[in-house]
């Protein structure tokens, strides 16, 4: 699929894409910088970060994507990474909040660690990033864009990640919150709900077991009958960062070629596994998560 936008469509924007290094926040940040942003990726590994990086530095030129290893879940780490921003590249324009935290298990097996873990990331990691942007163009006077990455289950809620369905439902509730609030400041709040677009490593997780009926990647349960693809959702999140929707604001967009309409949720099938079944998975994502980070420290 080619690109119906102008390569020069974002030239002078610098936007942040949180959970840049890998992923979908890859696949944006190469398809914003495709489209002459300058392009700020946040994460936990600074070699992933480099790494994709490199990539976009490698088909645009030097200077064209910027890292920074930053723990979102801590305000006074995110406020100074972004001082660094302003300070050595000038203000933002937009910002992506793609970080995410996710596993499948029974809430009732749900510990507070785990909990937490996707709740400070999702929407507190969020929180902190949005305020951060935020507050420096309020106080400069310049507009500014964020949009956030979300999932259906905001209007649903989705068995089996209830964390996650919370923590992102939040989002949704600051993106509308914000956009009326600030709205008279020039700064627009949107964000996207995709459906299942596979990438490495969150496909593996969002198949728990080896049963292939159940799970969140099964094409026959959506309308369409096929998964998404990188390019749709790039070529929206161009769209959405560029001036050409400027009065577009408070909007969760779904993308997921009907799924969120034909039910049951998401993860509806996995009622049918027993505790024995949930022991197995969690063995199996464990393993999915070694492979995945020792393929990781290997390039």
């Amino acid at each position: 699929m080619s690109s119906i936008f102008r390569p020069d469509l974002l030239a002078g924007k610098r936007i942040l894409i949180t959970g840049g290094g890998t992923g979908l926040g890859r696949i944006m940040a190469n398809h914003l910088a495709d489209h002459g942003a300058t392009v700020h990726l946040w994460g936990r590994r600074p070699p992933v970060l480099q790494e994709a990086a490199d990539e976009i530095d490698a088909k645009h030129g030097a200077g064209t994507a910027h890292v920074a290893a930053v723990n979102i879940r801590d305000a006074d780490a995110v406020d100074a990474a972004m001082q660094a921003i302003w300070d050595g590249h000038g203000p933002l324009t937009g910002v992506i909040n793609n970080a995410a935290a996710n596993f499948i298990a029974p809430t009732k097996d749900l510990s507070a660690r785990g909990y937490e873990a996707v709740n400070s990331t999702v929407m507190d990691g969020s929180f902190f990033t949005t305020h951060a942007a935020g507050r420096r163009w309020i106080a400069q006077g310049l507009p500014g864009s964020v949009l956030s990455m979300l999932t259906t289950w905001v209007w649903s809620g989705s068995a089996f990640v209830t964390s996650s369905a919370m923590a992102k439902a939040a989002v949704h509730a600051m993106t509308m919150s914000l956009a009326v609030e600030w709205g008279g400041y020039g700064i627009r709040l949107n964000a996207l709900a995709p459906g299942p677009i596979p990438t490495e490593y969150a496909w593996q997780m969002l198949n728990p077991t080896d049963d292939s009926a159940v799970g969140a990647t099964q094409a026959d349960t959506i309308p369409m009958q096929r998964h998404g693809r990188p390019e749709e959702l790039g070529n929206l999140v161009v769209f959405m960062m560029s001036d050409a929707c400027d009065y577009l604001t408070g909007a969760t967009i779904p993308m997921d070629g009907g799924q969120r309409l034909a039910g049951p949720g998401t993860f509806a099938g996995l009622t049918k596994l027993s505790d024995e079944a949930w022991a197995q998975a969690r063995e199996q994502s464990k393993a999915a998560s070694a492979e995945a980070k020792a393929q990781r420290s290997t390039t």
